[in-house]
Protein backbone atom coordinates (compact mmCIF):
# COMPACT_ATOMS: atom_id res chain seq x y z
CA UNK A 1 0.00 0.00 0.00
CA UNK A 2 1.62 3.45 -1.44
CA UNK A 3 1.96 6.45 1.03
CA UNK A 4 -0.82 8.67 0.00
CA UNK A 5 0.90 12.33 -1.18
CA UNK A 6 0.07 15.43 1.02
CA UNK A 7 -2.93 17.93 -0.47
CA UNK A 8 -1.08 20.21 -1.27
CA UNK A 9 1.38 17.95 -3.56
CA UNK A 10 -1.80 16.77 -5.03
CA UNK A 11 -3.18 20.50 -5.69
CA UNK A 12 0.42 20.77 -7.41
CA UNK A 13 0.17 17.74 -9.56
CA UNK A 14 -3.19 18.75 -10.58
CA UNK A 15 -2.57 22.29 -11.95
CA UNK A 16 0.59 20.90 -13.62
CA UNK A 17 -1.12 18.40 -15.85
CA UNK A 18 -3.89 21.11 -16.64
CA UNK A 19 -1.15 23.15 -17.99
CA UNK A 20 0.69 20.33 -20.06
CA UNK A 21 -2.68 19.47 -21.59
CA UNK A 22 -3.24 23.02 -22.58
CA UNK A 23 -6.54 24.97 -22.82
CA UNK A 24 -10.13 23.60 -23.84
CA UNK A 25 -12.04 24.59 -26.80
CA UNK A 26 -14.44 26.54 -24.73
CA UNK A 27 -11.55 28.80 -22.94
CA UNK A 28 -10.60 29.27 -26.45
CA UNK A 29 -14.51 30.20 -27.98
CA UNK A 30 -14.10 32.52 -24.92
CA UNK A 31 -10.91 33.85 -25.52
CA UNK A 32 -11.78 34.22 -29.22
CA UNK A 33 -15.31 35.93 -28.38
CA UNK A 34 -12.97 38.63 -25.99
CA UNK A 35 -10.37 39.40 -28.83
CA UNK A 36 -13.42 39.64 -31.38
CA UNK A 37 -15.20 42.02 -28.91
CA UNK A 38 -12.24 44.24 -28.52
CA UNK A 39 -11.18 44.23 -31.98
CA UNK A 40 -14.67 45.39 -32.83
CA UNK A 41 -14.68 48.21 -30.35
CA UNK A 42 -11.75 50.03 -31.62
CA UNK A 43 -13.10 49.33 -35.27
CA UNK A 44 -15.97 51.44 -34.09
CA UNK A 45 -14.00 54.04 -31.83
CA UNK A 46 -11.77 54.70 -34.81
CA UNK A 47 -14.46 55.28 -37.27
CA UNK A 48 -16.52 57.56 -34.72
CA UNK A 49 -13.25 59.38 -34.54
CA UNK A 50 -12.61 59.50 -38.32
CA UNK A 51 -16.38 60.54 -38.58
CA UNK A 52 -16.06 63.50 -36.11
CA UNK A 53 -13.12 64.32 -38.02
CA UNK A 54 -15.01 64.42 -40.81
CA UNK A 55 -17.61 66.40 -39.53
CA UNK A 56 -15.26 68.83 -37.75
CA UNK A 57 -13.31 69.98 -41.22
CA UNK A 58 -16.94 70.24 -42.93
CA UNK A 59 -17.97 72.75 -40.32
CA UNK A 60 -14.43 74.72 -39.92
CA UNK A 61 -14.63 74.94 -44.04
CA UNK A 62 -18.10 76.23 -43.97
CA UNK A 63 -17.32 78.79 -41.05
CA UNK A 64 -14.36 79.74 -43.38
CA UNK A 65 -16.31 80.11 -45.88
CA UNK A 66 -19.39 82.57 -44.57
CA UNK A 67 -15.73 84.40 -43.17
CA UNK A 68 -14.63 84.85 -46.47
CA UNK A 69 -18.04 85.65 -48.01
CA UNK A 70 -18.51 88.43 -45.38
CA UNK A 71 -15.19 90.06 -46.02
CA UNK A 72 -15.96 90.29 -49.53
CA UNK A 73 -19.26 92.13 -48.57
CA UNK A 74 -17.16 94.34 -45.72
CA UNK A 75 -14.96 95.60 -48.08
CA UNK A 76 -17.01 96.29 -50.76
CA UNK A 77 -19.36 97.85 -48.36
CA UNK A 78 -17.18 99.77 -46.78
CA UNK A 79 -15.64 101.60 -49.59
CA UNK A 80 -19.01 101.93 -51.10
CA UNK A 81 -19.19 105.53 -53.72
CA UNK A 82 -21.90 107.40 -54.43
CA UNK A 83 -21.04 107.34 -57.95
CA UNK A 84 -24.14 106.78 -60.30
CA UNK A 85 -23.15 104.16 -63.73
CA UNK A 86 -24.77 102.98 -66.29
CA UNK A 87 -25.88 99.53 -67.47
CA UNK A 88 -24.85 97.24 -69.99
CA UNK A 89 -27.72 98.61 -72.07
CA UNK A 90 -26.69 102.15 -71.60
CA UNK A 91 -29.72 102.94 -69.11
CA UNK A 92 -28.63 105.26 -65.69
CA UNK A 93 -28.36 102.92 -62.38
CA UNK A 94 -28.55 104.81 -59.15
CA UNK A 95 -25.89 104.50 -56.48
CA UNK A 96 -27.06 101.80 -55.30
CA UNK A 97 -29.17 99.97 -56.40
CA UNK A 98 -31.51 96.37 -54.76
CA UNK A 99 -33.95 94.05 -55.92
CA UNK A 100 -35.12 90.82 -53.57
CA UNK A 101 -34.91 88.00 -56.93
CA UNK A 102 -31.19 87.56 -57.74
CA UNK A 103 -31.72 85.57 -60.24
CA UNK A 104 -32.57 87.86 -62.73
CA UNK A 105 -31.33 90.84 -61.80
CA UNK A 106 -28.41 91.54 -58.80
CA UNK A 107 -29.65 91.73 -55.21
CA UNK A 108 -27.65 94.63 -54.28
CA UNK A 109 -25.27 96.75 -57.22
CA UNK A 110 -23.21 99.71 -56.16
CA UNK A 111 -19.61 101.07 -56.71
CA UNK A 112 -17.12 100.75 -54.59
CA UNK A 113 -13.44 102.67 -54.30
CA UNK A 114 -10.41 101.57 -53.99
CA UNK A 115 -9.57 98.80 -55.95
CA UNK A 116 -5.57 98.00 -56.11
CA UNK A 117 -4.66 98.13 -59.47
CA UNK A 118 -1.14 96.14 -59.03
CA UNK A 119 -0.37 95.39 -63.08
CA UNK A 120 -0.90 98.87 -63.79
CA UNK A 121 -3.51 98.09 -65.65
CA UNK A 122 -5.48 100.87 -68.06
CA UNK A 123 -8.93 101.40 -65.39
CA UNK A 124 -9.75 103.13 -62.92
CA UNK A 125 -9.31 102.72 -59.16
CA UNK A 126 -13.77 102.61 -58.51
CA UNK A 127 -15.09 99.07 -59.72
CA UNK A 128 -18.65 98.30 -59.88
CA UNK A 129 -20.07 95.27 -58.04
CA UNK A 130 -22.79 92.56 -58.23
CA UNK A 131 -24.19 90.28 -55.81
CA UNK A 132 -26.21 87.15 -57.08
CA UNK A 133 -28.57 84.45 -55.48
CA UNK A 134 -28.20 82.13 -58.60
CA UNK A 135 -28.27 78.45 -58.66
CA UNK A 136 -28.11 78.39 -54.87
CA UNK A 137 -24.54 80.10 -54.75
CA UNK A 138 -23.81 83.52 -53.46
CA UNK A 139 -22.21 85.06 -56.39
CA UNK A 140 -20.10 88.16 -56.55
CA UNK A 141 -19.62 89.97 -60.10
CA UNK A 142 -17.39 92.96 -60.90
CA UNK A 143 -16.98 95.04 -63.85
CA UNK A 144 -13.87 96.28 -65.19
CA UNK A 145 -15.39 99.46 -66.64
CA UNK A 146 -18.04 101.13 -64.78
CA UNK A 147 -20.45 102.22 -67.40
CA UNK A 148 -22.05 100.62 -70.15
CA UNK A 149 -19.22 97.34 -70.13
CA UNK A 150 -19.82 93.82 -69.39
CA UNK A 151 -19.11 92.36 -66.17
CA UNK A 152 -16.43 89.76 -65.57
CA UNK A 153 -17.25 85.95 -64.92
CA UNK A 154 -19.09 85.84 -61.32
CA UNK A 155 -17.57 84.20 -58.16
CA UNK A 156 -19.33 81.93 -56.14
CA UNK A 157 -18.63 82.93 -52.28
CA UNK A 158 -21.19 80.68 -50.79
CA UNK A 159 -23.12 77.45 -51.79
CA UNK A 160 -26.42 75.97 -50.51
CA UNK A 161 -28.10 78.93 -50.58
CA UNK A 162 -31.81 78.62 -50.66
CA UNK A 163 -32.30 82.60 -50.12
CA UNK A 164 -30.85 86.23 -48.86
CA UNK A 165 -32.97 88.89 -47.35
CA UNK A 166 -31.89 92.67 -47.30
CA UNK A 167 -32.41 94.98 -44.70
CA UNK A 168 -31.17 98.47 -45.23
CA UNK A 169 -30.80 101.13 -42.65
CA UNK A 170 -31.57 104.84 -43.82
CA UNK A 171 -30.07 108.12 -42.72
CA UNK A 172 -32.42 108.40 -40.03
CA UNK A 173 -31.79 105.30 -38.39
CA UNK A 174 -34.69 103.26 -39.42
CA UNK A 175 -34.63 99.64 -41.00
CA UNK A 176 -36.12 99.34 -44.34
CA UNK A 177 -36.83 96.04 -46.33
CA UNK A 178 -36.59 98.16 -49.82
CA UNK A 179 -33.78 100.62 -50.75
CA UNK A 180 -35.77 103.13 -53.02
CA UNK A 181 -34.68 106.75 -52.27
CA UNK A 182 -35.84 110.15 -53.71
CA UNK A 183 -32.31 110.85 -54.66
CA UNK A 184 -30.04 108.47 -57.30
CA UNK A 185 -27.22 108.63 -55.38
CA UNK A 186 -28.34 107.81 -51.71
CA UNK A 187 -26.87 105.28 -50.00
CA UNK A 188 -28.01 103.24 -46.69
CA UNK A 189 -25.88 103.61 -43.86
CA UNK A 190 -25.65 99.83 -42.84
CA UNK A 191 -27.18 96.55 -44.22
CA UNK A 192 -28.34 93.79 -43.06
CA UNK A 193 -28.27 89.98 -45.10
CA UNK A 194 -29.79 87.27 -43.76
CA UNK A 195 -28.64 84.08 -45.74
CA UNK A 196 -31.12 80.96 -45.36
CA UNK A 197 -28.81 77.89 -46.69
CA UNK A 198 -29.87 74.22 -46.85
CA UNK A 199 -29.51 72.09 -43.97
CA UNK A 200 -28.17 75.15 -42.03
CA UNK A 201 -29.75 77.83 -39.62
CA UNK A 202 -30.27 81.36 -40.96
CA UNK A 203 -27.25 83.11 -40.73
CA UNK A 204 -27.43 87.15 -39.83
CA UNK A 205 -24.73 89.40 -41.01
CA UNK A 206 -24.69 93.30 -40.99
CA UNK A 207 -22.39 95.70 -42.55
CA UNK A 208 -21.36 99.64 -41.96
CA UNK A 209 -21.92 101.49 -45.74
CA UNK A 210 -19.48 104.04 -46.37
CA UNK A 211 -20.88 107.67 -45.46
CA UNK A 212 -22.36 108.76 -48.69
CA UNK A 213 -24.35 112.44 -49.47
CA UNK A 214 -27.61 112.92 -47.01
CA UNK A 215 -30.81 113.56 -48.45
CA UNK A 216 -31.05 116.89 -49.62
CA UNK A 217 -33.90 119.37 -47.54
CA UNK A 218 -36.95 120.27 -49.84
CA UNK A 219 -37.28 123.80 -49.93
CA UNK A 220 -40.60 125.33 -49.41
CA UNK A 221 -42.36 125.16 -53.15
CA UNK A 222 -41.45 121.73 -52.80
CA UNK A 223 -42.33 120.92 -49.35
CA UNK A 224 -45.78 122.72 -50.22
CA UNK A 225 -46.05 120.56 -53.36
CA UNK A 226 -45.28 117.73 -50.88
CA UNK A 227 -48.25 119.24 -48.57
CA UNK A 228 -50.44 119.09 -51.32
Amino acid sequence: MRPEKPQGEQGFTSLRRSAQQGFTLIELLVALMIFAMLAAAGVLLLGNSVSAQAQVKARLDDMAAIQRAAGALSADLGQAVPRISRTEAGTLAPAFWAHRDGEEQPVMQFVRGGWDNLGDLPRPSLQKVEYWVRQGRLERRGYAQIDGAAGDEPAALLDHVEEVTLRFRDGEGKWREDWTPGQPDLMPRAVEMVVKRTGEPPVTLRFLVAPGPKEAPLDDQEASNAAA
